[in-house]
């Protein structure tokens, strides 16, 4: 019961971070690209961290070095297909489209934007999924997932949030539909504790290939994206490191005060 718990408040606080868009209203653009930069950095180190310090030795630990790496592989490749085939691109998303007087376009919806209602569904399914069968290996393993998703899932919802408005929807309905994509991963999270109480070996099987998912986000889509449109002036480059490492950190000092996943 303390699992399912967890596993819930966990995933019903990782849902309503898709409603981070409504911060977003009363900025304008410049002033959102400075603090999605600095997110984004943050994630990438936090995403790094959780899958190198936390989840990978622990799969090493349960599973081997060969299996538990090919399972890592096997996360890559699963995320890189499910990418080409819902059409989710995390770096269509941190830019949000205007027009010359600063507001967001918008004149019907787009087919674009379901697509990426019905890809971010998607992912807030495993993301449920992946956060559950964390918590199904140990409390700690379950935090330390929850905060690399969290953390990831902040300038996700940003982004998403303005390819809906780009796309046509009105802001409110485009927070609301967020929203109820973001539910998915109460569905997801649901589950994979069922599925866990059936299935001998279940979360241990699935902690490598999250861990390939959080390398291949951050490596494939964020990392890139702070390449290509936040990496000028020299000073930016300089809070992006300084960002990553303070990511990186925030999932190193649960490990030093041995509140770990294994």
């Amino acid at each position: 019961m303390e699992v399912w718990l967890y596993a819930l408040a966990s995933v019903l606080l990782v849902s309503l971070v898709s409603l981070v868009g409504v911060f977003t209203l009363s900025l304008n653009v410049a002033r959102l690209e400075r603090i999605v930069f600095l997110l984004v950095s943050f994630a990438v180190g936090a995403m790094l961290g959780g899958a190198v310090i936390h989840l990978i030795p622990h799969a090493f630990d349960e599973l081997g070095d060969r299996t538990a790496g090919l399972l890592v592989l096997a996360g890559v490749i699963v995320f890189f297909m499910l990418e080409k085939f819902l059409h989710w691109r995390h770096d269509h998303g941190v830019a949000i489209a205007t027009d010359a007087d600063g507001h967001a376009e918008h004149e019907h919806i787009e087919p674009f934007a379901m697509m990426n209602l019905v890809g971010d569904a998607a992912h807030n399914l495993l993301d449920g999924m992946v956060i559950a069968a964390a918590y199904l290996v140990s409390i700690p393993t379950g935090i330390v997932t929850t905060v690399a998703v969290m953390l990831h899932e902040i300038p996700q919802e940003i982004g998403d949030f303005g390819v809906l408005v780009y796309g046509g929807f009105e802001p409110k309905k485009a927070l609301l539909y967020n929203f109820i994509s973001g539910l998915a991963a109460i569905v997801g999270a649901v589950l994979s504790l069922v599925i866990g109480a059936q299935i001998e070996g279940y979360a241990a099987y699935l902690l490598p290939l999250t861990a390939g998912s959080f390398i291949y986000i951050a490596g494939s889509d964020l990392i890139p994206e702070l390449h290509h449109k936040h990496s000028y002036p020299a000073s930016k480059s300089v809070w992006q490191l300084v960002m990553i490492l303070l990511g990186v950190g925030v999932m190193l000092v649960p490990a030093l005060l041995g509140f770990d996943a294994r």
